[in-house]
């Protein structure tokens, strides 16, 4: 197989709104065909980081599609004065982006009309979960890495928070960075300093990967970003939301997630009726960047799930 890095061909496709760049990948000629899995990544992150993850879905069987959402990778940036900032004005604006993929992309490589399955982290889980919500039936099945249920607000009381993010949205800072958002910046990060995963040579791929490219890098949220996504957050778990989402789920949360606050998604998963859940108890935010034992938990639950949701 030849690998992901030597494959990739960015597609530019256009998004009401944005630009975006998004990348397809064929399965591995020497393992039965089980179509196409759409491979949907985390704030700040980008296509190449997913390089491995996309060989492995290949070697599964499955052809891949996936994107950079707008503000991100090398999708189009929102902000002219920074591009390191993260902004939406709204979250609805990636499900758009969702929707050009899908459109312009995922249809074409369907072979036969069979529906397609998903494999989204973080803000990317979240991001599917309101696209079921809206086009129920997309999807044939979908595995969710450490969604964005609820955010960690760092030691810092949600009230308060919710309250700050407000007055700051109120006095018309919706681009300003978030208060120590800018020293985010992955160019100043090193292994102590960041809070995604334990395995130092994942951690270092990533780095190297930026230094390379640095204009893929984002360094964290704005006051936009964060009143659109608590705004997003409490959309997603309202009364009767959760409990109408019918496509089937393999929600996988991390025991030492620093990012996303593992108890809600537990608590979120019991509410979907087809959800299944699964706990990787010393497994950091970015569980597929994870150390081999913890990733090969995960992998062990996506083939349990998928092989009859997506048979050979």
């Amino acid at each position: 197989m030849i690998p992901a890095a030597t494959l990739f061909d960015p597609l530019p496709i256009q998004a009401v709104g944005a630009r975006l760049r998004a990348a397809r990948f064929p399965a591995a000629p020497d393992v039965p065909y089980r179509g196409v899995c759409v491979l949907l990544n985390g704030q700040t992150e980008f296509i190449e980081k997913y390089f491995e993850v996309i060989d492995e879905l290949r070697g599964r069987g499955f052809a891949v599609a996936t994107m950079d959402w707008r503000g991100q990778g090398g999708s189009a940036r929102l902000l002219a004065d920074d591009s390191r900032k993260s902004f939406v004005g709204d979250f609805r604006e990636y499900e758009e982006d969702l929707d050009t993929l899908m459109n312009w992309i995922v249809t074409p490589m369907r072979a036969g009309g069979a529906k397609p399955i998903a494999l989204a982290h973080s803000m990317g889980a979240h991001n599917l979960l309101r696209y079921l919500l809206k086009k129920p039936g997309s999807f044939e099945a979908c595995v969710l890495s450490a969604p964005m249920i609820g955010i960690s607000f760092r030691g810092q009381r949600e009230f308060l928070v919710r309250a700050i993010t407000a007055l700051q949205v109120w006095r018309g800072r919706r681009s300003n960075w978030v208060w120590g958002m800018e020293a985010r910046d992955p160019h100043r990060m090193t292994f102590s300093t960041q809070m995604v995963t334990s395995d130092p040579q994942r951690f270092a791929r990533t780095q190297m990967l930026l230094q390379e490219q640095p204009d893929l890098r984002l360094a964290g949220a704005t006051w936009g970003w964060l009143a659109a996504a608590i705004a997003s957050m409490d959309w997603l778990k309202a009364k009767g939301r959760p409990e109408s989402i019918a496509t089937p789920l393999l929600v996988v949360g991390a025991g030492k997630d620093r990012i996303c606050i593992t108890p809600q998604t537990r608590a979120l998963a019991k509410r979907m009726p087809q959800a299944d859940y699964l706990e990787i108890a010393e497994a950091g935010h970015e569980i597929m960047m994870e150390r081999a034992p913890f990733r090969a938990q995960f992998w062990a639950a996506f083939d349990d799930f998928t092989k009859n949701r997506a048979p050979a």
